[in-house]
């Protein structure tokens, strides 16, 4: 089993990536639509999480081959949670990180249906920590975007894996 934990800004491809991959994908935005009705409600994130949390550990338990969580991650403590969870069933636990400037992901967050006010993003940005294999991932890819295309079409871009 392989949990795939996809870390970056708003704007920067996660979910993108994650249909052109064909990822079985849990979000963080689709859980907020089940539960509240409105991707854009911020006011139950721990609920959503704890939510999020839920369906992946069923996951595990019905030993389900590949599971990617499509959420910011933006910082060990977030990311702390299910790597433990991941490592618990015995599962790799693979970080793609999308490193992509924040110029590039606020202007794609101005196609998107929901956007992240300015001062959100540079917030987020400013907490945003590359992951680490020190954090107990089995391995980081980098997604690397090479120019601003817009998040309804996959952006080129370069990928490259740090050694296990």
């Amino acid at each position: 089993m392989k949990l795939i934990l996809l870390v970056g800004l708003p704007g920067s491809g996660k979910s993108t990536y994650a249909a052109a991959q064909k990822l079985p994908v849990l979000s963080s935005d689709d859980t907020r639509a089940l539960l509240l009705d409105d991707i854009t409600n911020q006011s139950a994130n721990r609920i959503v999480f704890a939510m999020l949390r839920r369906l992946l550990r069923a996951r595990l338990e019905l030993r389900r081959p590949v599971t990617c969580i499509d959420a910011t991650n933006l910082t060990r403590a977030e990311r702390r949670q299910y790597i433990r969870t991941a490592q618990l069933y015995g599962a790799a636990i693979e970080a793609v990180y999308f490193d992509v400037p924040l110029d590039v992901c606020k202007q794609r967050n101005l196609a998107r249906e929901r956007n992240v006010p300015d001062d959100i993003m540079d917030r987020m940005a400013a907490r945003l920590r590359v992951p680490t294999l020190e954090e107990g991932f089995t391995r980081v890819e980098y997604v690397r975007a090479t120019d601003a295309a817009p998040p309804t079409t996959p952006a080129p871009a370069a990928t490259s894996t740090l050694p296990r």
